[in-house]
């Protein structure tokens, strides 16, 4: 069974920027595969993935929000 963007696994800390191996909070899904990304790297090459990308998954809203998952 394949699963659609919707259905893939959260983003974990094992998740890792493609461009600085930070922890990634962003997973782009294009014809070719995949890429992950910071938070940073991601808002700098948004604007390009805009038209290629089939799928984005955007966890940054984690960053705003403490461990006991209250919002800062």
């Amino acid at each position: 069974m394949t699963m659609t963007p919707d259905q893939k696994a959260p983003l974990s800390a094992a998740d890792r920027c493609d461009r600085c191996g930070a922890q990634a909070y962003v997973r782009v899904t294009l014809p070719s595969g995949e890429l992950f990304f910071c938070a940073h790297h991601y808002r700098k090459h948004a604007p390009q993935f805009a038209d290629v990308a089939t799928h984005i998954h955007d966890e940054t809203d984690r960053l705003l929000t403490d461990s006991a998952g209250a919002a800062l």
